[in-house]
């Protein structure tokens, strides 16, 4: 296991797991897992590796956010949430919390980065939110806190605090329920949120389970973490799976990943469109670059060390839009 943090931070139990997944009830779908089988995973892995997929990219919003969006908007007093609440994303989390805040009855108004795939500021409007869009992620940041001390509106957090894990551990406690016995998940990093969460559900539920974490070259502040021992930042976001870039990570979820994580790996972008590829070959899912993270994972660096297991991945995200999809396909290594 990863070396212990030094701090300890408290995970979710399982009993709060369940608690919390009981609370979100129909507001988030229970995604389904499938097994993976075709010749081209076959070939790839080997006969004898089981591979799992976990099905969120079919989660309301086509990411896993509504789960830590909601976790923290239901925590709120009934006055507080009523001043509705404020976000920063690349377009997964604005997209989910104004799902969310339009579930719950208030109103978002969430801040992007001019770069943000025009689907995802689309289909944040659609769920109800307010746009606005700054020049890059960092002034988004400091708008979205501008918003919340001058507005009175909540900031939900992209990936970081106890709540957000707790929603995103729900992630982690269905797959243990669906799933028995596994021996390796696969969970991609971008702030930190995600993997933090499934990791402490897994690792509590299914304490002889692996996890593993998986970021982008591009945007690695996980693995700089690990290396430091406390969180750390980057400067820029150089991956096609922007989801997946946050700029930098944060105590509690670094905490929990170091608690619970075995080890990080790294895949680049390359990697990501040669996975977005098979996915859709094999399985038929159009998934974004961050959905694909967990396939590379498997295909590249994890391949030697899971032979022979049985496999959960995450595919956490489908929101890309057809041109840039197929554009990416377009630019992936020949299967050949």
């Amino acid at each position: 296991m990863a070396a212990e943090s030094t701090t300890d931070p408290k995970a979710p139990t399982p009993e709060e797991i369940r608690e919390a997944r009981a609370r979100l009830g129909e507001r988030v779908r229970r995604t389904p897992v499938w097994r993976w089988q075709g010749r081209e995973i076959a070939e790839a892995v080997g006969t004898d590796t089981e591979v799992w997929t976990k099905l969120e990219l079919l989660q309301y919003t086509g990411s896993f956010k509504p789960r830590g969006a909601l976790c923290v908007m239901q925590s709120l007093a009934p006055e507080v949430l009523a001043r509705g609440v404020t976000a920063v994303s690349a377009g997964n989390h604005a997209m989910a919390v104004a799902y969310a805040a339009r579930a719950l009855g208030t109103t978002a108004k969430v801040v992007m980065p001019r770069t943000a795939n025009a689907f995802r500021v689309t289909g944040s409007r659609r769920y109800g939110a307010e746009v606005v869009l700054k020049d890059d992620v960092h002034q988004a940041f400091e708008e979205a806190q501008r918003i919340a001390t001058e507005e009175g509106r909540t900031f939900v957090h992209p990936f970081e605090g106890p709540l957000t894990a707790l929603g995103t551990a729900t992630l982690g406690g269905e797959l243990c329920e669906q799933i028995e016995d596994l021996d390796a998940v696969i969970v991609p990093i971008g702030g930190g949120g995600l993997c933090a969460g499934v990791a402490a559900a897994v690792g509590q539920l299914q304490p002889r389970c692996e996890v593993f974490g998986v970021e982008p070259v591009g945007a690695d502040s996980m693995h700089r973490s690990f290396a430091s021992g406390r969180p750390e930042s980057i400067d820029a976001v150089r991956t096609i799976a922007d989801s997946l870039g946050a700029p930098h990570a944060a105590p509690y979820s670094f905490a929990l990943c170091r608690r619970f994580v075995t080890e990080l790996v790294k895949v680049d972008d390359d990697a990501l469109r040669s996975a977005m590829a098979m996915l859709f070959r094999e399985l038929k899912l159009v998934a974004e670059p961050a959905g694909a993270a967990t396939t590379a994972a498997l295909l590249g660096p994890l391949r030697e060390r899971l032979v022979g297991k049985r496999v959960a991945l995450i595919l956490c995200g489908s929101n890309i839009d057809i041109e840039t999809f197929a554009r990416h396909l377009g630019e992936a290594p020949s299967a050949d």
